[in-house]
């Protein structure tokens, strides 16, 4: 009887099987093709001669660790919101930076590129490029957004507690600390980083040799009165454990030639406005961009707007003046030049596509071309009243 039972679910399963087979499966929608301004590679490291022009987005989580607090320029974090990504546009300076990167002997002095061009070219936005490329290919960042607002519009100001003569910037240090953490995070905790000698602080407060680099900088971040000064011992461990082969750094700095004005909004103890070479954290990263220490690279951005005393030309020779000149001294300039008309069509085709523009005619492409004269930021104000 047993067999009987099992013959009928065989045949059963098997007239099953026939009939489900011919059923006809549903028809598979044909993938959206890529649009020609964008590009699937996300990771910069990846990005070649191959990829020029186009637009790669940058993945929400590493956006939110790498440009979570002022990180980016404020016109293109408000775009980066309103489109609901972060997109970059693969463009020139980046690739001929990594290029020489890529042919770098890394045992000889750091190399420095120093990147410039006209107001809204894209200097910021090509740093940013850098700065996910120097976490993706394993460097541990050391990024600085923009030093002007640190020296224009500082939250506090203290007499150092411990350099004679210098001014602290107590939260925009804690602060910077903070980003340099979630930064990096990942990295300081895999290569186990440990201070190289015995940090005091003050009568009560010390860190001995071989102290987790983390917690020297939690340690900034909590009591935010020695912030200034963790960041200059921060920077000093960094070029000993590049010395020694434990990792490698890249430093990138926003409008660098603040660094070098003679006019800020910091006072010092007497209520004065002081220069900047009486603020504690210009000589950390004056420090950091000296040419004395290898495993790293320097990349620096120079900008008229970053100080006031200097308008007349854009070329880091004039912007840096002669001590930030030869200061950085040797290195590579690269300019970032206005969009060709390539890169102008694919800006436009980006912002047709995030719906910032409608129903442009050619007569209003060629008009934009003439009133923005192909200019990113320009063109970035002017699209945003379509």
């Amino acid at each position: 009887m047993a067999f009987c039972i099992e013959s009928v679910i065989r045949r059963i399963s098997s007239s099953a099987v026939r009939k489900l087979s011919n059923v006809a499966e549903p028809a598979r929608l044909p993938e959206e093709p890529l649009p020609l301004f964008r590009t699937n590679e996300c990771n910069p490291v990846n990005h070649t001669i191959d990829h020029l022009k186009r637009f790669y987005t940058i993945p929400p989580n590493e956006r939110k660790r790498l440009f979570f607090t002022n990180a980016m320029p404020k016109a293109f974090e408000v775009n980066a919101k309103t489109f609901n990504e972060c997109s970059i546009m693969i463009r020139r300076p980046f690739l001929e930076i990594i290029s020489y990167l890529h042919q770098c002997d890394y045992s000889r002095p750091v190399n420095k590129f120093v990147i410039y061009g006209e107001t809204g070219s894209g200097k910021s936005v090509s740093l940013m490029h850098m700065v996910h490329y120097g976490h993706m290919s394993g460097h541990i960042v050391v990024h600085v957004p923009w030093l002007q607002r640190w020296y224009e519009f500082p939250k506090e100001y203290a007499k150092s507690h411990i350099r004679e003569g210098l001014t602290d910037l107590p939260i925009e240090s804690a602060t910077w600390l903070g980003h340099f953490k979630i930064q990096n995070k990942h990295l300081l905790q895999s290569l186990d980083l440990r201070t190289s000698k015995d940090y005091v602080w003050s009568a009560r407060e010390s860190n001995l040799k071989g102290t987790p680099i983390l917690d020297i900088i939690d340690f900034g971040t909590s009591r935010i009165k020695f912030a200034s000064e963790i960041i200059i011992t921060l920077m000093q461990e960094l070029k000993q454990w590049c010395a020694d082969g434990k990792c490698k750094v890249m430093v990138i700095i926003d409008g660098y030639n603040a660094l070098l004005s003679n006019h800020t909004r910091v006072r010092n103890e007497n209520k004065q406005f002081i220069p900047t070479k009486e603020v504690t954290i210009t000589h950390a990263f004056l420090d950091i961009t000296k040419s004395d220490w290898n495993n790293g690279a320097v990349i620096v951005g120079v900008d008229k707007d970053a100080v006031k005393e200097t308008k007349d030309s854009v070329l880091p020779r004039y912007l840096l003046q002669k001590e930030g000149f030869e200061h950085l001294d040797p290195f590579i300039p690269v300019k970032v030049e206005k969009y060709d008309d390539g890169e102008f069509e694919m800006m436009i085709e980006y912002y047709k596509d995030r719906k910032w523009i409608r129903n442009l005619t050619p007569k209003g492409y060629r008009e934009l071309q003439l009133l923005t004269d192909k200019n990113p930021g320009k063109l970035s104000i002017f699209c945003a009243s379509l």
